[in-house]
C-alpha cells in the first residue's frame, strides 16, 4: 500500500472546534460566514435548526443572506442541509419565504424527484403564498404522471392536492381514464386517496365513477384495496353504499382473498344497518355446499378475520346465531386438528366475550334479508 500524505480535513477550523468543544455556549453569531458549511454537517445542521426556532430577526436575516440565492439548491438537495431550508420556511419572514421559493423556481420538477428536495418542496407549498404555489404547479403540470409514479414526486403531488386551491389544480382532469391504473400503483393509490379526501365533489365525482366500475378487481389488488377502503371509511354515505352493494352476493368469495378480505372487514364496519344485516346473512345462511359458510370461513387464513369482525359488529340476534354456528365447529376442530391455530383461539375468545349474556338459540337459518 502506497504511503500518501496525511489526510487533510475538509472542515473549517470553526466547524472542527464546534464538533470538539461541547462545553462552549455557541450562538449563531459565532458561525457567521460558515452557515452553509454548518448546514451541510450533521451536528452543525441540528444546531442551526434549533437556533432558528428562537432567533431574532437580525439573526434570521444573517443566516438567510448566506444561503439565498447562491447556495439554496445545493442545501435543498443535501442530506442535512435540507432541514435548515425547511426551518427557514417555517420560521422566516414572508419576504424570506418568497425569495427562498423564487430561488427554487425553474427547478421544481428536479427537486420534486429528489429524495431531500421533495421534502423542501412540500414544506414550501405549506408556507408560500397562493400565487407562488401556482408557479410550482405550472412547472410540474406537464410531468404530472411522472411525479405521481415516482417514489419522491408522489409526496409533492399529494401535498399540492392538500394545500393548493382546487381552481389551480387543472391537472386533475388528466387523471380521468387512468383511475384504475393509478389505484393499482403503489404511489398512484396515495395520490388518488388525497384527491378523494380534498377535492370538491364536482372534481372528485368523475374519479369516483371510474372507481365504481373497477371496484371488484380493485378490492383484490394489493394497492387498489386501500382506495376502496378509503371510500368505505371516509366517503359520503352514498359512496359507501355503492361499494357495499358491490360486495352483496360476493362476501364469502371476497373474504377468502388476501386483499379483498380487508375490504370485507371495513364494509362490515362502515355499512348502514340494513346493508350490514344483509352481509352478515351471507355468512349465516347455508349455501348449496355441504360445509356451512361459518366452518369454511373459520378454516380460512383470511376469511376468519372477516368472521371475527362480523361477530363484533352484528346485531345481537345475528351475533347469537353466528356464535351458535361457531361453537360446535370449534369443538370439532379442537378434537380433530393437530394444530389449533392462533386465529381459532381468537375466535374462541371472541365468542366467550359475548356468550354469557346470549340465550341458547337454534342454528336454523333465518329469513333472507331482501
Amino acid at each position: 500500500m502506497r504511503q500518501g500524505r496525511p489526510q487533510v480535513s475538509l472542515r473549517s477550523a470553526v466547524l472542527d472546534e464546534f464538533r470538539a468543544n461541547k462545553t462552549r455556549n455557541w450562538e449563531l453569531r459565532d458561525i457567521y460566514g460558515y452557515i452553509v458549511e454548518f448546514s451541510g454537517d450533521q451536528h452543525g445542521s441540528r444546531f442551526i435548526q434549533q437556533k432558528l426556532e428562537s432567533a431574532t430577526s437580525e439573526e434570521k436575516e444573517k443566516v438567510f443572506d448566506e444561503i439565498v440565492p447562491d447556495n439554496t439548491l445545493q442545501l435543498i438537495q443535501d442530506v442535512f442541509g435540507n432541514y435548515v431550508i425547511q426551518k427557514i420556511f417555517e420560521h422566516g419572514t414572508q419576504v424570506q419565504k418568497t425569495r427562498l421559493a423564487s430561488a427554487m423556481e425553474g427547478h421544481i420538477l428536479a427537486l420534486s424527484l429528489q429524495m431531500y428536495g421533495c421534502r423542501v418542496v412540500q414544506k414550501a407549498i405549506e408556507h408560500i403564498l397562493p400565487e407562488q404555489q401556482a408557479v410550482f404547479v405550472r412547472e410540474i403540470e406537464p410531468y404530472i404522471f411522472r411525479c405521481v409514479r415516482d417514489a419522491n414526486g408522489n409526496h409533492v403531488i399529494q401535498k399540492i392536492i392538500e394545500r393548493v386551491s382546487p381552481e389551480r389544480l387543472g391537472f386533475v382532469h388528466t387523471f380521468r381514464g387512468s383511475v384504475h391504473d393509478m389505484s393499482s400503483h403503489p404511489y398512484g393509490c396515495r395520490v388518488l386517496q388525497r384527491c378523494l379526501e380534498h377535492l370538491p365533489e364536482d372534481m372528485a365525482a368523475p374519479l369516483l365513477e371510474e372507481l365504481y366500475k373497477s371496484a371488484i378487481p380493485l378490492m383484490q389488488d394489493q394497492f387498489g384495496n386501500y382506495v376502496i377502503q378509503f371510500i368505505l371509511e371516509h366517503g359520503r354515505p352514498q359512496d359507501k353504499a355503492l361499494i357495499v352493494s358491490k360486495l352483496r352476493g360476493q362476501l364469502l368469495h371476497m373474504a377468502r382473498h388476501k386483499f379483498a378480505s380487508n375490504v370485507c372487514e371495513k364494509a362490515l364496519v362502515s355499512a348502514e344497518p340494513d346493508a350490514r344485516r344483509a352481509l352478515v346473512d351471507e355468512i349465516i345462511i347455508p349455501k348449496f355446499e355441504t360445509i356451512t359458510p361459518v366452518m369454511s370461513m373459520m378454516k380460512d387464513q383470511y376469511a376468519n378475520y372477516v368472521l371475527q369482525k362480523a361477530v363484533l359488529v352484528a346485531d345481537a340476534d345475528q351475533r347469537a346465531i353466528l356464535i351458535a354456528h361457531i361453537r360446535p365447529q370449534l369443538a370439532a376442530m379442537r378434537r380433530y386438528s393437530n394444530t389449533y391455530s392462533k386465529h381459532l383461539v381468537s375466535i374462541e375468545r371472541l365468542i366467550e366475550k359475548y356468550s354469557p349474556s346470549q340465550p341458547e338459540i337454534s342454528v336454523m337459518s333465518p329469513e333472507v334479508t331482501p
